[in-house]
């Protein structure tokens, strides 16, 4: 009886002792609990509205695809589709409804699922799985992310480009590129190799503007940026003000920037050879002058990218007879359906330069200038002499900019 009570004694010991040491471990879990609990409180894991974030393994099919488009970008581009298909014949008119805000209605399409390379404030990898967060912030957008193709012609090579490159080409010496239609050894060297010789045409006429504009589309694909900005040889582009307007957008989304040259859409006749009925239907569409210059996401530019990507942009152009700016429209506005997007500080030399005052050149994007008869179409802005500078392009820049060396040191700093 004694010896049993022994062995009771010693067995509700080593109880309490196995109790004593699970106390210690829940103890223990609950203290590194806490401290995650506060380490994630502190850094700011991402989470979405609930606090759950939207997981997604490495074997869900369309994160494997935009995670090897952002791995590898050329594969995406290798992959385009060849065909135009019918998508001119069965596309449709969009309505051109203007808002208060001075942005038309519907302005945005749909989102892009995935942006195009990864994003700190859309993506996370965390425990090996790729987590989108479901509440993704519209990226940062810096210099670096923008593409700017500035289109020109041999014979404006010493005049116009002259004056690019010596006034805000300096504001974004390896964003910007030229297309041309030649060889140029002075202005490659002077532009570090930034001249592209399409093999287009020389001329102002349909097949050489499209064919171009096909180039520099084709050129923005092949980089790894985010927005493509084309502007036109007579452009003065305000490079701060246009990062700070792609700022306000996202490039993961659809959007087509820029303003309309016409009061009213664009109507157009197309000839359908597939229906008998639909003869000469007609098309209505806005789109972006060139002559101001406009901005189209990657997102945008990747959807366009069965349609027009390999020479397809110039037979479009050639399908529909109008240049390269309304074939861009008619791409976007009617066969894709994301409508443009008004943007009032693009300004072409079809507009009267004069009635923009120098108090809000800061916030203009682009200016421009023409010959209208016997007259400039030119910014009212002081500094240099008529002579020296009738574009007033160099006096626009210095309003501006200052700084600059070949400021006058009369100008004041603004």
């Amino acid at each position: 009886m004694r010896c049993l009570k022994k062995k009771m004694s010693q067995v509700f010991s080593l109880t309490q002792r196995y109790k004593r040491t699970l106390q210690v471990m829940a103890a223990g879990v609950f203290l590194i609990y806490m401290t995650l609990v506060l380490y994630q409180n502190v850094y700011g894991y991402s989470s979405g509205s609930n606090g759950q974030e939207l997981q997604y393994g490495p074997a869900d099919p369309a994160v494997a695809a935009a995670a090897a488009a952002v791995a590898e970008p050329q594969n995406v581009i290798a992959k385009r589709d060849n065909s135009v298909n019918s998508v001119i014949g069965n596309s449709h008119v969009i309505n051109s409804v203007s808002s208060s805000s001075g942005q038309r209605a519907g302005v945005g399409g749909p989102p892009a699922s995935y942006p195009t390379r990864f994003d700190k404030s859309y993506y996370d990898y965390q425990n090996g799985q790729l987590s989108v967060t479901g509440t993704p912030k519209p990226p940062t957008t810096e210099l670096d992310d923008l593409l700017i193709s500035v289109k020109t012609t041999k014979g404006y090579h010493d005049t116009r480009l002259e004056m690019i490159t010596k006034t805000w080409y300096q504001l974004a010496k390896e964003q910007t590129w030229f297309f041309t239609d030649t060889n140029d050894q002075h202005y490659q060297k002077l532009t570090n190799g930034h001249m592209v010789n399409t093999n287009c045409s020389q001329g102002h006429f349909r097949k050489a503007l499209c064919c171009k504009m096909g180039k520099e589309y084709e050129f923005f694909l092949d980089s790894a940026k985010r927005w493509w900005c084309h502007f036109d040889d007579d452009n003065y582009v305000n490079v701060p003000r246009l990062v700070r307007l792609l700022d306000e957008y996202s490039p993961t989304q659809d959007w087509y920037l820029g303003k309309p040259s016409i009061s009213s859409p664009l109507e157009i006749f197309l000839d359908n050879t597939k229906s008998s009925t639909e003869v000469n239907k007609k098309v209505t569409f806005w789109f972006a002058t060139g002559g101001a210059g406009f901005c189209i996401s990657r997102a945008l530019a990747l959807k366009m990218l069965p349609i027009a990507s390999s020479g397809k942009f110039m037979a479009i152009g050639d399908k529909i007879r109008f240049p390269d700016d309304v074939t861009m429209g008619f791409i976007i506005e009617h066969i894709l359906n994301v409508p443009l997007t008004v943007v009032d500080a693009f300004h072409s030399h079809l507009e009267p330069m004069e009635f923009i005052r120098p108090e809000t050149f800061h916030d203009q994007v682009s200016f421009s200038y023409a010959r209208m008869k016997n007259e400039w179409n030119v910014v009212k802005v002081d500094g240099f002499d008529l002579k020296t500078d009738p574009k007033r392009i160099y006096s626009l820049h210095c309003y501006l900019y200052p700084f600059f060396s070949i400021c006058p040191k009369t100008i004041k700093r603004r």
